[in-house]
């Protein structure tokens, strides 16, 4: 696995990037620095059709633009499957399975290579890292530290509080970039605090979001705080729109058009259960017809039928059902499924866990 090839001082070179304070930076950087970029952390991550790889820092509230360079070069093409891929990049970092958290999985557009984003440590000593995985399953650091970048700072990102729950970490909680702009979920400081942040790329300005809003069936009621935890683009009547998914479990469309103004009222398309986080997504199309997957904390990995996406009823009132609007399978092969990303028009890439420990496997699409 090409584990042991690097030293000690190296791997920790790697993962203790340089610590900055994000309210001394400038909101957006239009030249490329003659050094690399100093992470806080490394939480969503997404890709350009070009490779440009978009990286969420939400400890330090800015998202980096790298340019992967020679380091996204020299690996057999595609991913392949890595047992206990959780406790190889632990030993590689130096460090046990136990202190290592994956923050996020996204495949390269020409490459097919799987980038993974992963926490080392806990609390404000944890420390991130990028790794890329390759055809023949063998697993490299990116030194991100020498990479060309640039930067969007978020202008509003909510406080970065000691306790339970940091408000900080859901600043940035997906990312996709859609033409030519990078779309970014996530909370803001402010009191309608759920957004939905568009940039245009490469990065000219800021952008404070758009505060989103949505009726919970469920919960019988409009809300404003909660973030969308994942979601995908996609073409409803020729025009861009957002599908997102939220706790608890509604599914929720929102017109790419819609947001430049100050605040959107989402449509409810389908409620998918309580007492459920949904974790990733992706859209494929099997035998003719096109599906969205969605994996959950608790409720398995769902494949749901877009063909009514455009037309199915809103959801306005409180519903009483388990679940409403449009249905889902569950996929029972698919199980511990915690991120995934499409790697080919036959087979999606998934990290799972399984018996305690993290898989990186090819899944043929169900």
């Amino acid at each position: 696995m090409h584990l042991n090839a690097l030293k000690g001082a190296a791997v920790i070179a790697l993962v203790a990037i340089g610590v900055g304070v994000a309210s001394t930076r400038a909101t957006v950087t239009a030249a490329v620095p003659d050094e690399g970029p100093a992470l806080q952390s490394v939480g969503s991550l997404t890709f350009a059709p070009d490779g440009t790889l978009f990286a969420a820092d939400t400890r330090g509230a800015v998202i980096y633009a790298l340019d992967l360079g020679a380091q996204a070069d020299g690996g057999k093409t595609g991913a392949a499957d890595v047992p206990a891929i959780d406790q190889k990049i632990a030993a590689l970092l130096g460090s046990d399975a136990a202190s290592i958290a994956v923050s996020d999985l996204a495949i390269h557009p020409k490459t097919r290579n799987a980038y993974i984003a992963v926490m080392r440590g806990t609390g404000a000593d944890a420390r991130p890292a990028l790794l890329r995985v390759d055809g023949d399953g063998r697993i490299e650091p990116i030194a991100v530290e020498k990479l060309k970048y640039t930067k969007v700072a978020l202008s509003n990102a909510p406080a970065d509080a000691e306790g339970r729950r940091n408000p900080r970490v859901d600043a940035v909680t997906d990312m996709a970039f859609v033409n030519g702009r990078l779309i970014v979920a996530g909370l803001s400081n402010e009191e309608f605090s759920s957004k939905l942040r568009s940039f245009a790329y490469p990065f000219t300005a800021a952008d404070p979001g758009t505060s989103v809003e949505i009726f919970h069936g469920n919960h019988g009621q409009l809300e404003t705080r909660a973030p969308v935890y994942t979601f995908i683009p996609y073409t409803i009547d020729n025009q861009p729109y957002i599908i997102a998914s939220y706790t608890c479990t509604p599914l929720v469309k929102f017109p790419v058009e819609s947001l430049k103004g100050s605040k959107v009222l989402g449509t409810t398309i389908a409620e998918l259960g309580a007492g459920n986080r949904p974790l990733d997504m992706l859209l494929y199309k099997k035998d003719g017809r096109e599906f969205l997957l969605m994996s959950n904390n608790s409720r398995g990995v769902m494949k749901i039928p877009t063909a009514t996406f455009g037309t199915a009823a809103p959801i306005t009132a409180r519903v009483t059902s388990e679940t409403s609007g449009i249905a889902y399978e569950t996929i029972a092969s698919m199980k511990g499924v915690e991120q995934m990303d499409l790697l080919d028009a036959q087979r999606s890439i998934v990290l799972a866990r399984v018996n305690g420990a993290l898989n990186l496997s090819a899944v043929a699409l169900p």
